[in-house]
């Protein structure tokens, strides 16, 4: 199955930026997360989210992202959830040039 991508727009970014991060699960068949600044990728198999506190991916089946608040940066999904995992967030190393400098 085809991967699907999603960008937030900028301002649902910058109004989710502020807000805390949490996430509530229940019965391993929903997932509630707030603080969720962008959609990086989405299929049947897992979600991948950007936090203030680093990149999310939801995994599992039958994987269903079923609303997005752009003023409250939550999000709900919804399938069956067999893990969580976060990565630190990504320092950009730079530039174009920068890197052509090294």
């Amino acid at each position: 199955m085809q991967a699907k991508s999603m960008e937030a727009a900028q301002p649902a970014a910058e109004a989710a930026a502020g807000l805390p991060h949490n996430i509530i699960v229940e019965n391993r068949r929903s997932v509630t997360a707030t603080g969720i600044t962008r959609i990086v990728s989405y299929d049947e198999f897992s979600a991948t989210l950007e936090t203030q506190q680093g990149t999310l991916v939801i995994g599992g089946k039958g994987i269903q992202v079923s609303e997005l608040s752009i003023q409250t940066g939550e999000l709900k999904i919804f399938g069956q959830i067999e893990y969580l995992q976060y990565s630190e967030p990504t320092q950009s190393a730079g530039g174009f040039f920068r890197r052509l400098a090294r």
